[in-house]
């Protein structure tokens, strides 16, 4: 019997991660103490009101069956949201779909609604899940460039003729992971047109829809005339409420690209549980003042690292939106790879090579504000003694 990794799998492109987890790992096991800005796990606590109802959802032993359907008052207080925060409306029953976090959802979609052979756009760089969905549905990938000098936006007119005639989805992601970008205003409505001109489907991760800074409000890819028409969008409890272990979150938009999912759906899981979809409309419909508190830590963070890159001479752009900054690797290294596996050296800091996130992420490192403000603070000093920014310059 062979044992040898099937091609699919051998096209998933996690070599990157693997490799700096493994770094950052040995550098623990000497006992160096090391400042973690890789992954994007939250670390601050959900809300007090929201593991309430978590808790007391625990307690009911009625919880423990096979939750075959979303709970009707998760649906609501979803379709609920979208409206208090968009203007959206959507049909609780038909246009909203609990998923186990946005990651599956954006993992089975392709499965859902392409075959094998079709072609799916997806952004370059990207987090690597808009990429690995459709490899392992069989898709045909074409990474569509994202440059700063557009504003980290597809130029969808630029792409070749027959690509955009074959194109089954295009995946978008604003504010985005890794790059920390945002739309500009009428973009939505250019992706509207696109999709309607060559029916295409969209997919739009709006993930960091509400950890926003400097008065900046995310808008829905849903609030544009004609989006319901041609897409879904996918939102998550993950970090607008600190619920990422909870695993929960949704898909709305086109009823029929939905109910295509929750067919696929209904093959792999059960179900969300139920006392996880308590936490979530106590979330949803209950006090939203720890969003604003959350996305204001996140601002202040954000500017103690960016603020402190910046007097040491890095120029690291300050971002609008996301968890994230995305920066340029200084002058004088091959590689993404090199420089963050110096920085792990010599400052005991780990970020995430923009390699990992395709072709177009070289030259840059991903920057989580996963920690404290003082414990960024010592990121910077770490950086500073460590002398890495001038080690090698010309």
């Amino acid at each position: 019997m062979s044992m040898s990794k099937p091609q699919r799998l051998q096209k998933l492109a996690a070599a990157v991660f693997t490799t700096m987890d493994e770094a950052r790992k040995r550098k623990l096991a000497t006992g160096a103490d090391v400042i973690n800005l890789s992954i994007g796990s939250p670390d601050l606590p959900p809300a007090s009101h929201i593991t309430e109802a978590m808790a007391q959802a625990i307690r009911d032993p009625s919880n423990y069956g096979y939750p075959m359907r979303d709970l009707p008052a998760f649906r609501e207080a979803v379709a609920g949201w979208y409206q208090r925060r968009f203007g959206v409306v959507l049909n609780p029953d038909s246009e909203v779909l609990g998923l186990t976090g946005s990651q599956e959802g954006l993992a089975h979609i392709t499965q859902a609604v392409t075959d094998p052979g079709d072609l799916v756009l997806v952004p370059d760089p990207g987090y690597p899940i808009y990429t690995a969905g459709p490899v392992l549905a069989g898709a045909e990938l074409y990474p569509v460039p994202l440059k700063a000098e557009h504003g980290y936006l597809p130029e969808l007119e630029a792409l070749p003729e027959e690509i955009k005639r074959r194109a089954r989805l295009l995946v978008l992601n604003y504010p985005s992971n890794p790059l920390a970008a945002i739309v500009r205003p009428g973009f939505f409505e250019q992706v509207v047109a696109f999709a309607r001109r060559y029916g295409t489907v969209i997919l739009h991760d709006a993930a960091y829809s509400e950890l926003s800074f400097d008065g900046y409000r995310p808008p829905s890819f849903l609030e544009t005339p004609g989006a319901m028409e041609v897409g879904l969008e996918f939102n998550s409890l993950s970090k607008t409420y600190n619920l990422a272990g909870a695993r929960i979150a949704y898909a709305v938009g086109n009823a029929r690209l939905l109910g295509l999912l929750a067919e696929v759906k209904a093959h792999l899981d059960y179900g969300l549980f139920r006392p996880i979809q308590a936490a979530a409309v106590a979330a949803l419909t209950g006090p939203q003042q720890c969003v604003a508190d959350m996305a204001t830590t996140y601002q202040r963070r954000r500017d103690v690292l960016v603020d402190g890159l910046n007097r040491l001479g890095w120029v690291v752009p300050k971002p609008k939106a996301t968890m994230f900054c995305w920066a340029p690797v200084p002058p004088g290294f091959e590689s993404s790879l090199a420089f963050a596996m110096e920085l792990l050296e010599l400052a005991g800091v780990t970020v995430v090579p923009g390699s990992g996130f395709g072709a177009m992420g070289e030259g840059h490192v991903r920057i989580a504000l996963v920690q404290n403000e003082a414990r960024l603070a010592e990121a910077v000093e770490r950086i500073a003694r460590s002398g890495i920014l001038d080690r090698h310059a010309a």
